[in-house]
């Protein structure tokens, strides 16, 4: 019985964590000056030649490799309006590469715009950039960026702020969208979409984290969260018309500036994405997002879903299938268009009584019924306080092409890593 017993752990441990992956550092600019280099990543795969990559990570961090991530070249980007953080990088449906990021031009004020830059392939320089209008000396902060599959369009959703970290009560946060038909040459005038605003201090009563998704029929959603909670936007006519008012989803309990013990900050601002793959579930709306509804100790990472293009939610379906009551926190998903599969990548401490973190994969090959979860790290880290992590990990999926990235932190210094995982 004790034989049969340890074949049956063998066989759930092999289940349960999966193969032995690859895992590969992502090597520093030589021109690295941030003291947090490496964290906040951000990483996507060419639509079409999936061995090409890119990633970005503060402050102006560009990393590309052509041979399926083994390895990699590293770059420090610039441009006129200055590189400040919140790298995010996409690739468009013919393969252009882009790096969108925060400004701080000396000729106006700082973060008062999004600047998008872009390239003819991953190795060529990027240009100086473009952006949609400033408002001023308002904060442009906490972009994302999606492209439409059937015309090429980029959309982008980020939070303006009236006057960042001000606890002026005149002063708010709003969400606002802005587009591009042209490959992020022109971009149309900032546009609020959201009715209810939030405070300007950067915490749970701020408004934050929009993500945009475009559905099978061109539909574009966005979620974020804040004082009222998860909510969604709906336009069905490329961003022209939205809803009159955002649509409440869920509670976020804690809020979404988590308090996890060797963290200067962790948020668990939320992530959307749509199936658009001839599977089961196309057109399926996932939202991805981390909490504490299980008590201070215990963070976990959730999904909603929706299969009539927002108008009703499944109930909060928990990712990460531990038991532990321990904190899993910083999640990330993507969706492989080619499958429909999703993918999640989070830190995890469910192995530790102490601030030791993991880096876990969880994966749902049946529209989020059920999940594997796999260890992704070779050994654990322990952060500290002192030094910033960031606000979030990042995985793209593509083609049965599957990379996760993170940083991590050893001897006070933080490393950039990638698993290389493909599905056969």
């Amino acid at each position: 019985m004790k034989a049969i017993a340890l074949i049956l752990l063998l066989i759930q441990a092999f289940f349960s964590f999966g193969q032995d992956h690859k895992v590969v550092q992502i090597p520093l600019p030589k021109k690295a000056e941030y003291g947090s280099s490496q964290c906040e990543p951000s990483i996507a795969i060419h639509p079409k030649k999936p061995k090409i990559m890119i990633a970005g990570s503060v402050l102006s961090d560009y990393y590309y490799s052509k041979n399926g991530g083994k390895k990699w070249k590293s770059r420090t980007l610039t441009s006129p309006y200055g590189v400040y953080g919140d790298p995010v990088v996409i690739f468009d449906t013919v393969g252009r590469p882009y790096y969108f990021h925060l400004a701080s031009y000396k000729e106006t004020s700082h973060l008062d715009r999004i600047v998008c830059q872009s390239a003819d392939k991953v190795c060529k320089k990027f240009d100086d950039g473009t952006f949609p209008k400033p408002n001023g000396t308002k904060v442009q902060d906490k972009h994302w960026i999606v492209v439409n599959q059937e015309n090429n369009e980029l959309y982008m959703t980020w939070t303006q702020f009236d006057a960042y970290n001000s606890g002026d009560a005149n002063d708010s946060s709003i969400i606002v969208f802005s587009k591009s038909s042209d490959q992020g040459k022109t971009w149309s005038d900032p546009l609020r979409i959201s009715k209810y605003g939030g405070d300007c201090l950067d915490d749970d009563e701020t408004v934050e984290g929009a993500v945009p998704a475009v559905g099978p029929n061109g539909e574009i959603y966005v979620t974020w969260t804040g004082p009222n909670g998860l909510v969604m936007q709906k336009s069905l006519d490329g961003g022209n018309t939205w809803l009159e008012e955002e649509k409440s989803l869920e509670k976020h309990w804690g809020g979404w500036t988590l308090d996890i013990p060797g963290m200067g900050r962790a948020n668990g601002l939320p992530i959307l994405k749509c199936d658009l793959s001839d599977g089961p579930n196309r057109g399926a709306l996932y939202l991805n997002w981390c909490d504490q509804r299980n008590g201070l100790e215990d963070t976990d990472v959730f999904i909603k879903k929706s299969m009539d293009g927002g108008e009703t939610w499944s109930e909060a379906i928990k990712v990460n299938q531990d038991d532990s009551k321990k904190h899993q926190f910083y999640t990330w998903m993507d969706v492989d268009q080619s499958t429909g599969y999703l993918y999640f990548v989070y830190y995890d401490r469910r192995s530790y009584s102490d601030n030791q973190t993991d880096v876990y994969m969880s994966v749902s090959k049946d529209g989020g019924k059920t999940f594997t979860d796999t260890k992704l790290s070779k050994t654990p880290f322990t952060p500290t306080e002192e030094v910033f992590f960031g606000d979030y990990l990042n995985i793209a999926a593509v083609n049965g092409v599957i990379r996760p990235i993170w940083p991590r932190m050893d001897d006070g210094f933080i490393t950039l890593w990638v698993a290389l995982i493909n599905e056969e």
